[in-house]
């Protein structure tokens, strides 16, 4: 019986910057047994994931995964362009911790009252690879905030953020400061990826970092980790 899995968050589950964790999600099972639907906006914060759901509740699926907040962290970070992205994503009030919880709550309430769907949400993946950072201390918090919405709402909890901490602290990785990626900057790894044929993991590499191409999205080794957070924790319980 093939089990259906909608997947639902940001760029990141978009994957037109990052490698693909559904399809690398796909690929450990064998054809057939899994279908997977893909629900990721760029730039959307936990607010615009809850205006869009109608699609996910339409036809519900077996299973939901819900990776959303990197950019609700990286809202609170000083160089983050709030008014920028507060425009282009029509948000009626400012990113906050607060809010974050309320819509992801939102998110998780709708989700369990229209659908019979296993419901799991991630925590984040890490901002940067400097775990001292505020960057990083920022998706933490933020991860904390998920976990603590999962408990609320009986809901699984996958540690996305605790596995790639471990995986940064096992490596060592180079300590590179944190930047903000600018529009500029996604277009130059696009260009790269698609005018140059350089691999994400390529990009990564020539950069220096261990689990993204950019500081936030991720190479092969950060999207393996989520698929396999998902497989291990979520598809087990729906099996």
């Amino acid at each position: 019986m093939t089990t259906r899995i909608a997947c639902l968050g940001d760029s990141l589950t978009r994957a037109q910057f990052s490698v693909d964790y559904l399809d690398l999600l796909g690929r450990r099972h064998p054809p057939g047994d899994v279908q997977i639907a893909r629900f990721g906006a760029n730039g959307d914060f936990a607010y615009n994931l809850l205006q869009r759901l109608d699609a996910v509740v339409t036809n519900p699926p077996d299973v939901i995964t819900v990776l959303i907040g990197t950019n609700d962290a990286r809202a609170s970070l000083a160089d983050y362009p709030l008014e920028q992205a507060m425009k282009h994503k029509q948000l009626p009030d400012r990113p906050s911790a607060g809010w974050f919880q309320q819509c992801l709550g939102a998110v998780v309430a709708r989700l369990r009252a229209e659908t019979d769907a296993t419901i799991g949400l991630l925590s984040l993946p890490v901002l940067g690879q400097q775990l001292d950072a505020a960057a990083a201390q920022a998706s933490q918090a933020y991860s904390r905030m998920i976990a603590e919405v999962a408990a609320t709402n009986e809901v699984a909890y996958l540690p996305l953020h605790e596995r790639q901490i471990e995986e940064l602290r096992q490596t060592d990785p180079p300590p590179i400061p944190y930047r903000e990626v600018t529009p500029a900057a996604a277009v130059g790894v696009l260009l790269q990826h698609a005018v140059l044929r350089r691999s994400l993991d390529t990009i990564s590499r020539r950069r220096g970092l261990v689990l993204t191409t950019d500081q936030i999205h991720q190479n092969s080794r950060g999207a393996t980790l989520i698929a396999e957070v998902i497989d291990a924790v979520l598809l087990a319980r729906s099996a």
